[in-house]
């Protein structure tokens, strides 16, 4: 918006003096309010419980809250109930109210609680604040918030109270109150990537966000390739059935989103009737029974062989995607037994395909092609996955600057001297932060585009995100699905790293790419995910002095093996700056109920002498420039 917008924007927003004084008071006030919370996670991978109780709790931050509030007042016990209470108000007074003879009582104490801390986390808050974040039916919860308690408005508070509880508001009340505080606790969430992949509930995940204030993301891989799968991208699709198939997570697709599998099971269950698929067996324990496990693997080489086949054809079209070597179906010797993989011969683990024309091998069969088809337009009709993948796009974007952090998911791509990887595509050369603009501008093309061309780029450039070696959500040489399935030998799986991993304690390197991206080095950090880190093997997601943080710390159940913990979460509040690795969480039954909690080991990156505000970030440097125009215009 130009300055002469502005200023006529403002003048028809503010008709008198008086209204523009106003205002500038209230700019100037919140100037000096304390620096609101964000808080930063990636990699969520569909952990619902998981991640869903760090958000509830604020990462430790509802905890402390109740400790400032009670102090020596309750004791640990609960101490643990009230936070259950605040973290799950619903679940918990369910499960409290069947023990006790008194409902109205224990409603009216516990709501009492819970408003005492919520009087704690509005303290920074403003009016306007708290009323936007409370429901219109419980606005008189504002009255239990505003200010600290004396005598009178006590008993003023304690009537409200009683009233709500008389007339079967307690627990409503007591869940207006608690999401304030959650909200409060946590004022911004950046999840930098992957909400999506093996976990069992992303489309959860996806609800909860909606509902969040104030949230942003960074598009991660798996979320690139579940947006392209939503367009009916047919490689996209080939990629998200084969991998809910090989994590045994089908009902995400049928359960979750109303995607029909019908058609692909009924091919895959007569197509590979008699084949035992031993290459295709599931990853970890799915809970199947023997019949759908072997239903299920059926699928997974259906898929993985219509996979091969559709991106034979996207590499093809794209001849700028650089992605020739990974056709690999057709030189497979079926009378050895082999296939010769970068100069290299490896025996296969399967040459069973009967599906594959070998004189025309990436042919889609008819029945092959009415199933990808019929899966492309599955997705393209699930409501409910059109609304997940529009909040990406509305509320999301490849990468985002704020208050000195660039939060990007994967890597800038770099070679290996450092310098930043040129990457051709679509005629074009790109390099750093012109390529991270012109990806995020194909995938917006793919949606909103209408001229054809232009959005069968952006469609294809989803699906080359996914496996791309010159994609920042990718960051590695090859996507080895092929090798995967069907070669033993780990030396022709073995997907090399972009060197911008080995790099990142480089200060010359890591001060190159701030610049490219318009940020001062001295004063910037990256913030990423997308690579697990091996805290158990003694790795360091501090990076660059503490310029570069890598938050992937496994929230996934799979990789908390490699991981050694249960996810990072990154917490930037008015104090300071904080890592904090959380253990895993025994159950969200448990949680509800006031028995277990994640625990984090809180790590501290940065502490500030004073206490900063609202004026020490970006928000108040546009705040800044609103009353300078203001005042100008006064």
């Amino acid at each position: 918006m130009t300055e002469t917008a502005m200023r006529d924007m403002l003048a028809e927003l503010y008709p008198t003096p008086e209204d523009m004084a106003a205002e500038i008071a209230e700019l100037v006030g919140r100037l000096s309010l304390p620096r609101p919370t964000e808080l930063f996670a990636s990699d969520i991978h569909g952990e619902y419980n998981a991640f869903s109780h760090v958000l509830r709790g604020g990462s430790g931050a509802v905890r402390a809250l109740i400790e400032e509030a009670f102090g020596g007042d309750l004791n640990d016990g609960e101490k643990a109930r009230l936070l259950a209470l605040i973290s799950y108000p619903e679940e918990h007074c369910a499960f409290a109210l069947e023990g006790v003879e008194d409902a109205a009582s224990w409603l009216a104490e516990a709501a009492g609680r819970v408003a005492k801390v919520a009087r704690r986390a509005a303290a920074g808050a403003t009016l306007d604040d708290i009323r936007a974040l409370l429901p219109d039916g419980l606005a008189i919860a504002e009255e239990l918030v505003g200010a600290r308690t004396t005598p009178a408005k006590r008993a003023y508070r304690e009537a409200i109270v009683a009233s709500l509880v008389e007339t079967g508001q307690g627990v409503a009340l007591i869940a207006a109150l608690a999401t304030l505080i959650q909200r409060l606790s946590a004022g911004q969430l950046h999840l930098v990537g992957d909400v999506y992949d093996r976990g069992p509930a992303p489309q959860r995940i996806m609800d909860e966000l909606l509902a969040y204030p104030n949230v942003d993301v960074q598009w991660g891989n798996h979320d690139i390739l579940w947006m392209g799968a939503a367009l009916g991208q047919p490689g996209s699709v080939a990629n998200v059935v084969r991998i809910c198939a090989r994590y045994g997570n089908l009902s995400i697709l049928e359960d979750a989103y109303g995607i029909n599998l019908r058609p692909l099971a009924a091919f895959a269950a007569e197509a590979y009737a008699d084949d035992p698929c031993t290459a295709f067996a599931l990853k970890g324990n799915p809970g199947l029974s023997a019949e759908e496990t072997a239903l299920t693997e059926k699928i997974q080489k259906a898929m993985a062989v219509i996979q091969f086949k559709v991106e034979a054809r996207l590499i093809a079209e794209n001849p700028t995607f650089g992605l020739e070597d990974r056709n690999l179906l057709h030189l497979i010797d079926r009378e050895r037994g082999t296939v010769v993989v970068n100069g290299v011969e490896y025996e296969v683990l399967d040459t069973y395909f009967p599906t594959v024309n070998w004189d025309d091998p990436y042919a889609l069969t008819p029945a092959e092609e009415s199933v990808i088809g019929a899966l492309c337009d599955s997705f393209l009709g699930s409501e409910r996955l059109q609304r997940h993948v529009r909040f990406f796009l509305d509320c999301g974007s490849l990468y985002k600057i704020q208050n000195g952090n660039l939060m990007l998911h994967a890597c800038v791509p770099l070679a290996p001297d450092g310098s930043l990887l040129k990457v051709e595509l679509f005629g074009e050369t790109y390099c750093g932060k012109s390529l991270y603009d012109m990806v995020d501008r194909c995938v917006r093309d793919a949606f909103l585009e209408t001229d054809e061309a232009a959005k069968k780029r952006g469609l294809d450039m989803l699906w080359y995100l996914w496996l791309g070696p010159g994609s920042p959500l990718f960051a590695k040489s090859k996507m080895a699905t092929f090798e995967l399935y069907l070669i033993a030998d780990k030396a022709a799986r073995k997907e090399v790293k972009n060197a911008f991993y080995s790099l990142l304690d480089d200060d010359t390197v890591v001060d190159g790419i701030f610049r490219d991206f318009g940020m001062d080095p001295a004063t910037s950090r990256i913030i990423c995910g997308h690579v697990p880190v091996k805290v158990k093997d003694g790795e360091d997601p501090v990076k660059a002095g503490g310029r570069v943080l890598c938050i992937d710390g496994g929230f996934s159940s799979a990789y908390q093996k490699t991981t050694g913990l249960a996810g990072f979460t990154l917490v930037s509040n008015a104090e300071g700056l904080f890592l904090d690795a959380n253990e895993p969480l025994a159950s969200r039954e448990a949680a509800a109920e006031g028995a277990a909690d994640i625990r984090a080991n809180r790590r501290v990156l940065a502490l500030y002498d004073e206490p900063r505000t609202v004026a020490d970030t970006d928000e108040g440097a546009r705040i800044r420039e609103r009353i300078e125009v203001l005042r100008e215009l006064l």
